[in-house]
């Protein structure tokens, strides 16, 4: 009886302390600077803000994130998936190196991996030169060329959700669906993807959402052209740099927006098919 009236040993401190650090960091280093982008907003009238953020050349610049970003978070889900499969189910040398090189997007200075996309993707580039000689199709400087950039800063996201899925889901599942007569597409269709399409969505969810922020990697191979290639970090920063803090904040804000709607399908995603698990179990 002793034993069961003493409190287990916490590894650590108690609720409180860790309740206070948690609301502590979270508040210095997400919730105020979210304000921030409130407050400076706040300094225009509602008339000029709604003025701001539905320019044209603003607008325009909405539909090539946009735009991009979902093509590359599509393309990463597909490939992502893939290289997830293969990381999994198969053995090769080199596998452990390809399954470090998948963290390399997180590493590396983003600035560095336009610069290097912008280079192979140029008509002077090996793959841009390539590309050009044989389809006519210039990538860098150009939608193509902000894609590029994109999926290779987001595939991780996908990579990195579906992975430890597959490591878990049991091959139990697929020998049924084999003895039972099912083909491969319809295992692939009925037995693998259920299982996976929590974390599949998450990491498209993730994708896009670091595509719409992107800035770093993208402006370099863009071309930066307004109406065309202009993407809306790239406004933000031109506002900044004409110190107008309430119209970059208030451009960063739609983008905020646009961002929390997306994670919040996804946790809404996440939560019924948590739910869903634990009904079945």
């Amino acid at each position: 009886m002793r034993e069961k009236k003493r409190k287990a040993k916490r590894v650590i401190p108690g609720y409180g302390v860790s309740l206070g650090v948690t609301v502590t960091m979270l508040g210095l280093i997400v919730f105020i600077p979210l304000c921030s982008l409130v407050i400076f907003s706040a300094e225009m009238s509602f008339a000029d803000f709604v003025e701001t953020v539905t320019r044209p050349r603003v607008v325009s610049s909405y539909l090539v994130s946009f735009e991009t970003s979902l093509v590359a978070a599509v393309i990463d889900a597909v490939m992502g998936m893939l290289i997830a499969w293969v990381l999994v189910r198969y053995e090769f040398p080199g596998k452990r190196l390809m399954n470090g090189v998948i963290e390399l997007p997180f590493a590396l200075p983003t600035a560095v991996a336009g610069i290097s996309l912008t280079h192979l993707t140029t008509t002077n580039g090996w793959v841009g030169g390539l590309f050009d000689r044989l389809f006519g199709v210039k990538i860098a400087y150009t939608r193509v060329g902000i894609t590029v950039a994109l999926i290779f800063i987001g595939i991780p996201f996908v990579v990195r959700s579906v992975q430890p899925v597959l490591e878990k889901l049991d091959g139990q599942y697929e020998e049924a669906a084999d003895i039972l007569g099912a083909s491969s597409r319809q295992t692939l269709l009925r037995v693998i993807l259920p299982e996976v399409a929590p974390a599949l969505a998450a990491g498209f969810a993730m994708s896009f959402a670091r595509g719409l922020g992107e800035y770093g990697s993208v402006v370099f191979i863009a071309g930066n052209t307004p109406y065309e290639t202009e993407i809306a970090p790239l406004i933000i920063m031109s506002q900044l740099q004409e110190f107008d803090y309430a119209g970059a904040t208030s451009i960063a804000l739609v983008m905020l927006f646009f961002a929390f709607l997306i994670l919040l399908l996804n946790a809404v995603i996440q939560s019924r098919a948590s739910r869903i698990v634990s009904g079945i179990s």
